[in-house]
């Protein structure tokens, strides 16, 4: 047996692993969340309004400019994560929110607070492009649904957490030694051994036989080969048929994410309440508090029971309940926003909790589970980093609008956001493609027409149809240094290729 190429902090135990994979989407999840939960905490506050001297503009620059960071960010973030690779480049970001959240803290000024917060901007924009993309390409398919519907499932954790950004930061860091490199930037960078032992270790307790273990290695060399020898430039992969299609469904599922009504109760949950008739700013942080950690545990439940169900039906239905909420919560407040009616404000206040429970329960797994799915291996870190832009333009139109459309129209805000949402399920229905059970190459089929590799999907082999070989699998480019004692944790045979 060969001398192991993986590094000696990385698990050999698949459940372990499989944890520490789990981890960095849990962590960078708080990371993320930590932002967008501090605002909508800070902005409910009078003793930050009043230290700042703040304005309706500069309340909402102050909320905006993070965003503006992980725009610029995910300009540069693609090739970064091709470059480095997606394990360092998480390192690169959780080093560079470090440094934000530190000048955020310490802010003496508003300029010093915007400049903190544009840096933990950059560093947010290339951790979302570097972390889901890694635990897309690590992750076993049984177990990638779950862990990247963590990634957002844990964003509310922020806002109970005391701490401050620095914390998650340096968790971040700790769980990168524990996570291997993408099994699949590895072998484009031609090393395969260690690749096949990675992929060993995740799906098959480290046993290189296993036909889980084979199938998708075999997959993964084909597909990567392939696109290798069209010698296509980033620019011109971009432009083929099947990849406009993929990037147009990243692209506008930005909207998805951060359209549909979310960011006004992340945000301006204390301007909701207010028009509810609440105004004390201690009741409104209480039930923030309870908010958010009720969407923490349906979005938890959510990620556990998210392949049940195809990627389209678990969009549509959530766009749907966040749809009828809206649309109720918009009529109780416009009835009983002013009246004083405690029944009327409770009916208020349940509809905001529905809402939020549909969107966690359906939305929050899909934010960064279905992007990397839909892209394939030559255009998913630049496909990251434009959904990403896209994403963070999106959350500078909400953060830099809903304010003023709060203060002049109301609740009527709603109704338009919820009247929008019907078109979001119009285009999920007629343009998206189902990729839930498939690996990453697998899904390629979806959109070129075929899979780039003959062997069977790994569905198949799993169920005990399909027959492999295994001198074909691994070919003479790479020597197992994996044990190959043990038996196969599937039914598949190791014999010939077919379906």
């Amino acid at each position: 047996m060969s001398e192991s190429k993986v590094s000696k902090w990385i698990p050999r135990k698949q459940g372990l692993l499989i944890a520490c994979i789990v981890g960095i989407s849990v962590v960078d999840s708080v990371l993320v969340g930590f932002d967008s939960s501090l605002m909508g905490s800070l902005n409910v506050m009078p003793s930050y309004t009043s230290y700042f001297s703040l304005t309706t503009t500069t309340k909402s620059l102050n909320t905006a400019v993070s965003y503006v960071g992980g725009a610029t960010a995910s300009l540069f973030a693609g090739p970064v994560v091709d470059w480095r690779g997606r394990k360092e480049s998480i390192y690169w970001s959780a080093l560079i929110t470090l440094i934000g959240g530190v000048i955020q803290g310490c802010a003496q000024n508003v300029g010093m607070f915007i400049g903190g917060r544009f840096i933990l901007g950059i560093g947010l924009g290339l951790s979302q492009v570097s972390a889901p993309t890694l635990v897309a390409e690590v992750a076993p398919v049984k177990w990638r649904a779950f862990a990247l519907g963590l990634y957002y499932a844990f964003w509310g954790v922020g806002t109970l957490l005391a701490t401050g950004v620095c914390v998650p930061s340096v968790m971040c860091m700790i769980v990168l030694f524990f996570v291997p490199e993408s099994p699949r930037w590895l072998i484009s960078r031609g090393r395969n051994e260690e690749a096949l032992e990675i992929l060993a270790i995740a799906n098959a307790e480290g046993n290189a036989d296993d036909p889980i273990v084979l199938v998708q290695f075999k997959e993964i060399t084909d597909t990567l080969r392939w696109e290798k020898e069209r010698e296509l430039s980033i620019l011109q992969a971009i432009t083929l048929k099947a990849n406009r299609k993929r990037l147009i469904i990243t692209a506008t599922f930005s909207m998805i994410v951060m359209l549909p009504g979310t960011n006004i109760v992340t945000f301006y949950f204390g301007d909701m309440l207010s028009s509810a008739g609440i105004s004390s700013p201690k009741t409104q942080l209480e039930i923030n508090v309870i908010l958010t950690s009720w969407t923490l545990v349906v979005a938890v439940i959510g990620s556990m029971y998210a392949d049940k169900v195809g990627r389209k039906t678990l969009c549509v239905a959530a766009l749907t309940g966040g749809i009828i909420s809206l649309y109720i919560l918009a009529g109780l407040t416009a009835v009983y926003g002013e009246s004083g009616n405690k029944s009327g404000i409770y009916g208020t206040i349940a509809m905001i909790f529905l809402y939020n429970a549909s969107y966690a329960w359906g939305i929050t797994p899909l934010t960064v589970l279905y992007p990397p799915e839909v892209l394939s291996f030559d255009i998913r870190a630049s496909g990251m980093a434009i959904y990403t832009f896209t994403t963070k333009l999106c959350g500078l139109f909400v953060a830099m609008v809903i304010p003023f459309g709060m203060a002049a129209i109301g609740w009527k805000v709603y109704i338009i956001n919820a009247s929008i949402d019907i078109l979001m399920v119009v285009g999920v229905l007629l343009y998206w493609v189902e990729t839930r059970g498939m690996t990453l190459e697998e899904a390629d089929k979806m959109f070129d027409g075929h899979k780039h590799s003959d062997v069977p999907d790994l569905e198949t082999i799993i169920e005990g149809k399909g027959k492999i070989d295994v001198s074909v699998l691994i070919g003479e480019s790479v020597s197992p240094v994996v044990s190959r004692s043990g038996a196969s944790a599937t039914k598949g045979k190791v014999e010939k290729f077919s379906d």
